[in-house]
């Protein structure tokens, strides 16, 4: 990981002073590493790590970043891991440039090292991150979303980059296409039990205030607790729940009742029992695999992204 911040931060680089200046800011503030891991260790499970792999690692964090820095302009958000966005200090319009320049040093990355099999495995994610964002806004909309839609949006969403991270992995190793889709779906299926851990966190008690945070309610987004809870309700009940999340999402007293309903209908255990399913399905597909240190660093990912608290 050492060896990869350093290439990282020379993938980062430009002639101009103010990208330059804004790259520093972005490595300086870069959040767990999570997906390079991925890449790393998922290439050591298959075969051995070579200059491929930390170019993969390289496009991923560019890519994933840069999806970061236009996301905070699409949610006018003004805060990045508990530090100020590049919208927020640099104003929309360079945030995007930046985020286009970015995507742009991600792809030349791979044309100059000829990893066209990585790009494409990258390329294929960003498509469906952007899918699944613009699935979500279409059905916060219209508060359709059912259990199967849910599982598509955050396949898309979230999963799709985890799964990049472990197919990159196999890819850079020039391993067979089967284990190469199998350490996808590997990813795939970490990444669906992390959004779902995500979502728990909205219905937990937070240590500030002591109460939920019921932050996806007042933004309109049904998340699989609440709609396993829907589910269980009587039509009065449903109604009332959605005219509260339609026309009083702003309001604590009514999201607080959002909160309770979800409770009283065991939405979180169920939530709890489906990213559990998850994560056994990546535990299965891991334990194909002979026992070595990049198997059991993956079984601990595997373990914090459903049992991390933040």
């Amino acid at each position: 990981m050492r060896e990869f911040e350093n290439a990282f931060r020379q993938a980062m680089k430009s002639k101009a002073p103010l990208l330059d200046k804004i790259m520093h800011y972005i490595v300086q503030r870069k959040g767990k590493q999570m997906r390079p891991m991925f890449v790393f260790f998922t290439a050591g499970l298959c075969g051995t790590i070579n200059k491929s792999t930390y170019n993969g690692a390289s496009l991923i964090e560019l890519l994933h970043t840069a999806t970061l820095v236009h996301d905070d302009v699409v949610d006018d958000s003004n805060l990045r891991r508990g530090f100020f966005s590049i919208n927020a200090l640099w104003k929309n319009k360079i945030a995007v440039l930046v985020g286009d320049y970015l995507l742009a040093k991600g792809l030349l990355l791979s044309v100059q090292n000829k990893d066209y099999d990585l790009l494409e495995i990258v390329s294929n994610a960003v498509q469906m991150m952007s899918e699944g964002e613009l699935l979500q806004i279409e059905k916060a909309r219209k508060l359709d979303i059912d259990e199967s839609v849910y599982y598509e949006i955050i396949r898309n969403k979230t999963a799709s980059l985890i799964a990049s991270c472990c197919a990159v992995g196999a890819a850079s190793v020039k391993t067979s296409v089967e284990v190469i889709e199998n350490m996808r779906l590997f990813g795939e299926y970490i990444g669906m039990a992390f959004q779902i851990k995500d979502d728990l966190f909205d219905f937990e008690k937070t240590s500030k205030t002591g109460k939920p945070s019921g932050i996806d309610i007042k933004e309109r987004k049904l998340t699989l607790p609440l709609i396993y809870a829907l589910t269980q309700s009587t039509s009065t009940e449903k109604r009332n729940i959605i005219n509260i999340i339609k026309n009083h999402n702003t309001e604590d007293k009514r999201v607080a009742e959002v909160l309770q309903f979800v409770q009283d209908k065991n939405g979180m255990q169920y939530a709890v029992s489906k990213m559990n399913e998850f994560r056994k399905k990546a535990e299965d597909i891991l334990a194909q695999f002979p026992e070595s240190e990049y198997q059991s660093s993956l079984k601990k990912l595997i373990a914090y992204t459903v049992e991390r608290q933040a």
